[in-house]
């Protein structure tokens, strides 16, 4: 698949692939110093994290995946599991893969739904976990306006003949397609990069369809309730007290029940934070990773 909807932000840095057993997972790795791995959710891919790892790779190793969410470039294998457990694991196995160990794992919108699983379900790598407007235990998943996708994606050409329209700018700008989410304009070809690879490739489509059709509830949640019986690291919640899609409330009832987290709220923005206010969120996360390092042990 070429074309400007396969474009990415040089700031990403070096393109990788590893090889997993769903298929071949690309990401992208700039910066020196600690880990901290970046998960974005459906319909966006690592152009996600641009602005937010130009900032932090001075001091650390910012590795931002291209999950099979929807506006990937590499398809996965036809029989991989894209289930919520299945994303799950591919987060935790690309972490594997590239051999981090005490890594930050930072998630965005359903990003934090499947980071959340994979730190419930493989929590020796994960140092620790930021949630940026995503799934909590209090939340559907998907959340309204779009908890009609699973039932739209059980047949993949419908799905494809619904996403059609965000072929229309203006389109993406309704409150059913990015508009709930990204409060500030966005570059065109980051637009394009997140709309348009699932109508232009079958085999990502198809991808698409399976990650929204099996999307549900109880695996998130049940993540969640795993978080707060045994994860005792630190967990930031980085959230915009004017979210339109997940309730700072949430953040904060979640955060409350965990060993150790805190809420940061961060100021005109809607969900896609990196995206409204990369600078601030970005000295969140830095301020929460230096701030566990100096911890005492």
């Amino acid at each position: 698949m070429s074309g400007e909807h396969t474009w990415r932000s040089e700031l990403l840095g070096e393109a990788l692939r590893v090889e997993l057993p769903a298929g071949e997972l690309e990401l992208f790795r700039t910066g020196s110093g600690p880990p901290i791995v970046f998960s974005h959710g459906w319909l966006a891919n690592a152009n996600m994290w641009r602005d937010v790892v130009a900032t932090l790779a001075a001091r650390h190793t910012c590795f931002a995946l291209d999950l099979p969410l929807g506006s990937h470039r590499v398809p996965m294998r036809a029989g991989a599991d894209l289930t919520p457990r299945g994303c799950g694991e591919l987060i935790a196995g690309a972490v594997e893969a590239l051999g981090l160990e005490d890594a930050t794992l930072v998630g965005n919108d359903s990003g934090g739904a499947y980071s959340q699983i994979a730190t419930a379900t493989h929590p020796e790598r994960v140092g620790r976990l930021v949630l940026n407007s995503c799934e909590t235990p209090y939340d559907e998943f998907p959340p309204p306006p779009f908890d009609g996708l699973p039932a739209a994606a059980a047949d993949p050409a419908a799905l494809g003949g619904l996403l059609g329209a965000l072929r229309d700018p203006v389109v993406r700008r309704a409150p059913a397609a990015y508009g709930l989410l990204i409060k500030h304009d966005i570059d065109r070809r980051v637009s394009d990069s997140y709309a348009l690879p699932c109508l232009h490739d079958e085999a990502i489509l198809r991808d698409t369809a399976k990650v929204m059709a099996s999307a549900c509830s109880p695996p998130v949640h049940a993540a969640g309730e795993a978080l707060i019986a045994r994860f005792e690291r630190p967990v930031l919640f980085a959230w915009s007290p004017e979210d339109r899609v997940f309730d700072p409330a949430h953040a904060e009832r979640y955060a409350a029940a965990l060993a150790d987290a805190h809420v940061v709220l961060i100021e005109d923005a809607y969900s896609f934070t990196p995206e409204d206010q990369p600078a601030a969120l970005a000295r969140a996360i830095a301020d929460f990773v230096a701030a566990g390092a100096a911890a005492p042990v």
